[in-house]
């Protein structure tokens, strides 16, 4: 019987294919009793002075030069996957804003990781907890897992960094799935925030967001998993 995720251990199995592709790859695993509700004008204010920083630090062929995109892209090489076609998710966010084309408000919890991403430059995968089933491991995608990408339908994962849980793929640093994506009635948030450059600036990641969830998405409790 699939068991839903426990709290309690949130370790994730990182496969040798992605350690041997990887080696300083350090991951930060927050989970935590959050309540998602429509993005506040006061959230959308920080949203726009970091969309304004990155307009004024960078250039649209500089984006991909930032060390944590730049170390992302070179996973993505490695295993085989074209990163121009499939651009990290912080990389897609970032030529978005300096090609000026809006960054869509989607929830609170979604801009809270999407601004987290901006900043920092990591991939951040994006859960609802209650959705996942099973223990979650790091491997790399094969021809035979199905992935539904959110808003862009079925996306070809062979060769990209795919989180799966037991019942298959649950997120790239390309996109998240549907089967487990956040919601509206999201209640219990798994954020992976994704350090394939190491450790610099996990933990600023790691406070900014747990900041921005106390502030606009009434954070009572986490657990913090650091995984190097």
């Amino acid at each position: 019987m699939i068991r839903p995720i426990n709290y309690s251990d949130m370790d994730v199995e990182i496969s040798t294919r992605i350690r041997e592709a990887c080696p300083q790859l350090a991951l930060a695993v927050l989970a935590c009793n959050v309540q998602n509700n429509e993005t506040s004008s006061a959230f959308w204010l920080e949203m726009e002075a970091e969309i304004e920083q990155i307009k004024t630090t960078y250039s649209l062929e500089e984006i991909n030069k930032r060390p944590e995109i730049a170390a992302t892209r070179k996973v993505h090489k490695t295993l085989g996957k074209d990163p121009n076609r499939y651009r990290p998710s912080a990389e897609a966010l970032c030529r978005r804003i300096i090609r000026e084309i809006p960054i869509y408000k989607v929830s609170t919890l979604v801009d809270i990781i999407n601004l987290v991403s901006i900043r920092s430059g990591f991939s951040i995968g994006g859960f609802d907890a209650e959705k996942i089933q099973g223990a979650i491991r790091l491997d790399v995608g094969t021809t035979e897992d199905e992935f539904e990408a959110i808003g862009r339908g079925k996306l070809n994962v062979e060769g990209l960094p795919l989180y799966r849980d037991e019942v298959g793929g649950i997120g790239t640093p390309t996109s998240d799935n549907e089967r487990t994506k956040i919601t509206d009635t999201t209640t219990k948030l798994l954020m992976v925030i994704n350090g394939y450059s190491g450790e610099n600036g996990l933990q600023e990641a790691i406070d900014l967001s747990t900041s921005l969830l106390n502030k606009y998405a009434e954070l009572t409790s986490q657990e913090l998993t650091l995984i190097r």
